[in-house]
């Protein structure tokens, strides 16, 4: 048996490559299905099913493209309804993959279509269970996410309570979890880093195994932070068949001239999207541009600031990253990338265009200028659970998630000094509040320089 886990670490996403006597199965895929068909020519081995434990929300998954390269049969779990061929899965149903079997666990909860599935060897032993979002290495999965008018996030919860103690409790402790996301996924509150881990450790150290059922359910609906606008966006794209990953690839690579770009970058409903590193973006960018630089969490970060999925974009790459920039922006299904800008910035420069900068300064700086009176308006752009956590005293709290709301308060006569807890999303807030015509400043380093400067007379809240 050979069993891979392919571990994206900017979407937080597992994705699963099983093989057995010449046959084998994938879980959960990402849209771009060169690296499965690599796999299983590396192992010689023939793609027979593309098992998905449920309609993803926070990203675009290849099952259909894959199907189409392979021949596999693409298998959904009960409930689940898609516009493609597909097998649907009854509860208790058994797949042999060569000489293993995969048993589908119905698991309810997180969606009504969620399944996880159960790997038994040759022997009949259980040895991995794929939980999808159901179970997570520290969590689980949240329960707003499909709820609507005649199913609520309480009975979602509750639908998920039963799953994990009536399904999944009952197994051997030593099955291997292998869940589709670790920690830094909007899919959970408190997942961990680790990516997998023994089903007897989970039981013992997961909170979700440990709560009564009434307990459970107000766990579960407490402090969820609203799901990004894609994620509804996903979930259909997940149903349907959807413009090729190739077609999208190649229209994302496009290159254009200096003249191009500026004729579309001129358009009104063109966004220009900056992904460079963060020190490349402040130095020297181009009028309106939006900073989302491809060094952070890039796909879930343009998720969550670009509402309009069907959005056109064109792009400012590093040279030899515009491909990587086309697929992660495809992962979350941003199709509508219309090429990038041919020699870069440098282009854009030698050919006399305008450009802007993003003034910065050192934690130090900073916090000086505040001690001294110099900097009057300082706003700190983390997360609620991150600001809560701590904080300095009296600042502005304006999370970027918010940034297309909140921005709107901020005064164009006035300069921001902006933080967050490294330098990256406080650029992000940056960009598109200097897009809108307010002046910013980026704190280098975030709040984990800030704690580590002479404070002088300012405060932490701890």
């Amino acid at each position: 048996m050979i069993l891979e886990q392919m571990y994206t670490k900017c979407l937080a996403q597992g994705a699963y490559f099983i093989s057995s006597q010449g046959e084998a199965i994938i879980i959960d895929p990402l849209r771009e299905v060169q690296p499965y068909l690599d796999l299983a020519k590396e192992h010689e081995s023939t793609i027979k099913y593309v098992f998905l434990t449920h309609f993803h929300a926070d990203f675009v998954s290849g099952q259909v493209d894959l199907a189409k390269a392979t021949g596999a049969t693409v298998v959904l779990g009960p409930n689940a309804k898609a516009g493609y061929d597909y097998h649907s899965a009854k509860d208790g149903e058994v797949f042999q993959i060569g000489t293993l079997q995969m048993e589908v666990i119905h698991t309810p909860g997180h969606t009504m279509e969620s399944t996880c599935y159960l790997l038994r060897s040759e022997e009949g032993k259980e040895e991995a269970l794929f939980t999808g979002d159901t179970l997570f290495i520290g969590d689980v999965g949240r329960p707003d996410l499909a709820a609507k008018s005649d199913l609520t996030k309480e009975d979602l919860a509750g639908h998920l309570y039963d799953s994990l103690h009536n399904r999944i409790m009952p197994l051997s402790d030593d099955i291997i979890v292998y869940p589709a996301h670790g920690a830094g996924s909007a899919c959970g509150k408190n997942m961990s880093s680790q990516t997998s881990d023994t089903l007897g450790n989970q039981k013992e150290t997961n909170y979700a195994f440990k709560l009564n059922r009434e307990d459970f359910i107000k766990e579960l609906i407490t402090g969820l932070n609203a799901p990004p606008s894609y994620f509804p966006e996903n979930v259909a794209m997940n149903k349907r068949i959807n413009t090729d990953f190739d077609t999208i690839i190649k229209r994302g690579t496009t290159p254009l001239s200096v003249t191009a770009f500026e004729t579309l970058a001129l358009q009104g409903d063109m966004l220009v999207l900056d992904t460079r590193s963060v020190s490349a973006f402040a130095k020297a960018s181009l009028p309106g541009a939006w900073f989302i630089g491809l060094s952070g969490q890039f796909a879930p970060w343009v998720g969550a600031m670009v509402k309009d999925i069907n959005q056109k974009i064109i792009v400012l790459a590093e040279e030899g990253k515009e491909e990587e920039v086309a697929t992660r922006l495809s992962r979350v299904g941003y199709d509508h990338s219309l090429g990038y800008l041919e020699g870069g910035v440098e282009a854009w420069i030698e050919a006399g265009k305008e450009t802007v900068s993003i003034q910065e300064v050192t934690a130090q700086e900073f916090v000086d200028g505040l001690s001294n009176g110099s900097i009057a308006y300082p706003v700190d752009v983390r997360k609620d659970g991150e600001f809560t956590t701590s904080h300095i005293a009296g600042i502005s709290h304006m999370p970027l998630d918010d940034v297309h709301t909140n921005s709107k308060d901020l005064d164009p006569s006035k300069t921001y000094h902006v933080h967050c807890a490294g330098g990256y999303r406080s650029l992000i807030y940056a960009s598109i509040a200097r897009s809108q015509g307010i002046e910013m400043v980026n704190v280098l380093g975030g709040y984990g320089a800030i704690k580590k400067t002479e404070l002088g007379t300012i405060k932490l809240t701890e």
